[in-house]
């Protein structure tokens, strides 16, 4: 059965209130719209909503029920469309421990002074969620992602960091940091090609491994040996002179940072974060 969205807000109304004078009032309506509505939905439901008295109205017990399901719907409606309101203003970035650390977190300031109106919360899950307003960015092989998806491709190179003498490499080998990554389906750090395309050989370093590039930049950064790392986490140490590259030739690789089914975002706060890490990284 279709009855009138209006009808139904106008009994709910009058039945809360106790009048349809208020019930006019709280709807921008006239007594006479509410009461027209209100007889409508009588009729439709074949059944005396109210009773009717000189300037009183009480609930018949069909209206009783009516109107406290009503109130329950509509304030549920209500509810939720206050937490929507509310989550919109919030958005939540899934990724990498190292993006996150080393990329995302320190520039959220900048972000925040182009959005002010919108708060990110930055998360680490490995997990896909399909939460509205969560935004996955993740880290991939090329060949597999959908050229749309994708919003950077990384390069490698070796970096040290600007107190580090390396007056006696390559002549002697040297700690080279350099990961290996716990989720074997993604491709390895392209070390063998970048050092073919740099005339160099493993015997020029002492491999040292970890599981995420994170662990590998921060050692570079106590100087205590090379990192080869992807330019994606160490170029803003490398602007900020805190690390330098060893006068080697970077190489691509084909691994890179995506955004499953980018195009597919269409909230007005999501688009925005995503054009402002798209310039960003």
């Amino acid at each position: 059965m279709q009855v009138s969205l209006q009808a139904l807000k106008a009994f709910e109304a009058a039945a809360r209130l106790g009048s349809f004078k208020l019930a006019a009032e709280e709807l921008t309506l006239t007594p006479t719209a509410i009461s027209h509505h209100i007889r409508n939905l009588e009729s439709r439901l074949n059944v005396n909503l109210f009773h009717r008295q000189v300037r009183k109205i009480t609930l018949t017990e069909v209206g009783e029920r009516l109107a406290t399901t009503l109130s329950e719907g509509f304030r549920k409606i209500e509810d939720a469309l206050d937490e929507i309101q509310i989550a919109a203003r919030v958005l939540r970035v899934t990724t990498t421990s190292s993006l996150a650390a080393m990329v995302l977190i320190p520039a959220l300031n900048e972000f925040a002074q182009i959005h002010s109106d919108i708060s990110i919360e930055i998360s680490t899950s490995e997990r896909l969620e399909s939460h509205l307003y969560t935004l996955p960015i993740r880290y991939g092989d090329a060949l597999s992602i959908a050229p749309s998806d994708m919003i950077k491709r990384d390069s490698f190179n070796v970096f040290a960091a600007t107190t580090m003498d390396l007056s006696a490499w390559p002549s002697q080998p040297v700690a080279l940091f350099i990961t290996e990554w716990k989720n074997k389906a993604l491709p390895e750090p392209p070390l063998d090609p970048w050092l073919v395309a740099n005339g160099l050989d493993r015997s020029n370093f002492v491999i040292k491994k970890f599981d995420q590039e994170i662990f590998g930049i921060q050692q570079a950064l106590s100087a205590n040996g090379l990192v080869f790392c992807s330019h994606t986490l160490i170029d803003k140490f490398v602007v900020a002179k805190l690390m330098q590259q060893v006068g080697t030739r970077s190489i691509e690789s084909n691994l890179c940072y995506y955004i499953p089914k980018k195009e597919g975002f269409t909230n007005k706060n999501i688009r925005a974060f995503i054009q402002w890490i798209e310039m960003t990284i």
